[in-house]
């Protein structure tokens, strides 16, 4: 189902759609990231804007749901069938990727809605509403219904979970099956309990301090690996050029034409997986940013694929190309980047690396409780979203103790479902995003 789902079709519509809003704005916002960083820092933070957070909080909390096991296992996977060419592809998805994040992001506070309680929110749902009109109602309850389910954490879970036993508890003689699932199933409902039922604030505030810490201690890691390796890092940096438009390394499957259609289109899917971008999550934390200006958190939002791909993905990629692991070991995904880790810093690396996976895991299942109680508030009514917190807490359980191929395949299907609406709406509002960011540039260059 989730291959079906996330098959070509849908590739074209995240791909192509994101590729003619970058030819329609021209690569104007690519212009302005050093702005873009300015307003991150806070230096056009207005305390009496609309919103809830601030630039920053609203990039950490998007972040914290994309930086995860798309990075750390996804571009393992993507190594191991496609070999170092499909990285050069997560690098043009990446680059696509912020081009639909910016117009996506935008519209989240253009057309921002009001729940039933009258308070201001953001995300595809409203801008599909305010901006389309209610005759595209349809349109938002698909996106909501499909986030309901593409929300739950049961895949992050179960991750985290092997990671753990397979790093810590089984070396060490400590894994005892279901009560030792259990067991971690349980301290993750206490972690996550204690932050999402305290709603937005605490949500923002905690994920502003793990998510930076985390890729910093992650850079560190990677960059004491590369030095170590610095003598074969500029062969494996050029091959990710060269073998981008080759076959030399490609174990998948042929389609579209070809292995290298193949390694293209691995290569977007694994990026498309990695940053989220057109799939509807982030504008939902960024549409929450305290500010009354659209076009400086689409800036910010921008800003959320090149860290996420172009530098986290890239980090990981080299790891596991310059520790010669890909072509040596016969593990794939998770397993992959620990036996590059463990190769590179004897010892200590398989464990650090688990500390980055727990933390990253752990802050994703923050801001997705987010996600969901939003579209929770959407379909029913904002006094009944705190429920959703309920049913996402059991589903941790459920993810800690259960190998859950079934559902891990359904909630994979409908978080790709969640991209059509997102898309659909954001190339017919483009126009607008782009009257907008004409304004915005133009009143900043007199400056």
């Amino acid at each position: 189902m989730a291959s079906t789902a996330w098959g070509l079709p849908l590739l074209l519509l995240l791909i192509g759609g994101g590729l003619y809003l970058l030819v329609r704005i021209r690569f104007l916002p690519f212009r302005y990231l050093g702005h873009a960083i300015a307003v991150l820092r806070g230096k056009y933070d207005n305390e009496t804007d609309n919103g809830e957070i601030s630039h920053f909080q609203a990039l950490t909390t998007a972040l914290s749901a994309t930086v995860g096991m798309g990075n750390i296992a996804g571009v393992a996977v993507a190594i191991a069938l496609g070999g170092p060419g499909a990285v050069f592809w997560m690098w043009v998805s990446a680059v696509i990727g912020m081009s639909t994040k910016f117009f996506t992001a935008t519209l989240a506070i253009l057309y921002r809605g009001t729940d039933s309680e009258g308070k201001i929110q953001g995300g595809p749902m409203y801008f599909i509403m305010e901006g389309l009109g209610r005759k595209w109602k349809p349109l938002a309850v698909v996106f909501s219904i499909a986030g309901l389910v593409g929300a739950l954490p049961v895949f992050n879970v179960n991750q985290l979970t092997q990671a753990i036993n397979d790093v810590l508890l089984k070396p060490a003689g400590l894994y005892y099956g279901f009560s030792s699932d259990l067991i971690i199933g349980v301290v993750l409902v206490i972690i996550t309990s204690v932050v999402i039922l305290g709603g937005l604030s605490r949500i923002s505030k905690t994920a502003s301090k793990l998510v930076p810490a985390m890729v910093f201690f992650y850079l560190i890691m990677v960059l004491i690996i590369l030095v170590v390796h610095i003598d074969v890092l500029p062969y494996y940096f050029k091959l990710i050029f060269t073998d981008a438009f080759s076959a030399s390394f490609y174990k998948g499957d042929a389609f579209l034409g070809g292995i290298v259609g193949g390694i293209i289109l691995l290569g977007i899917r694994r990026g498309a997986f990695s940053n989220e971008a057109g799939i509807g999550t982030a504008p939902m934390a960024h549409g929450a940013a305290k500010t009354n200006e659209p076009i400086r958190e689409g800036l910010v939002a921008m800003l959320g694929p090149a860290i996420d791909t172009l530098i986290v993905c890239t980090l990981t990629a080299l790891t596991i190309l310059v520790t010669g692991v890909w072509q040596s070991s016969d593990a794939n995904g998770v397993s992959l980047t620990a036996t590059a880790f463990a190769d590179g810093i004897p010892n200590f690396g398989k464990y650090a690396l688990l500390l980055c996976i727990a933390v990253f895991s752990i802050s994703s299942l923050f801001s997705y409780s987010y996600y969901g109680t939003k579209c929770m508030s959407f379909l029913f009514g904002a006094k009944y979203k705190g429920y959703y917190n309920y049913i996402y807490i059991v589903s941790i359980i459920m993810g800690a103790t259960t190998s859950l191929s079934m559902m891990i395949n359904l909630i994979d299907t409908f978080f790709a479902l969640m991209a059509v609406p997102t898309m659909t709406a954001t190339i017919l509002l483009a126009p607008r995003v782009i009257k907008e960011a004409k304004k915005y540039f133009g009143n900043l260059r007199l400056k």
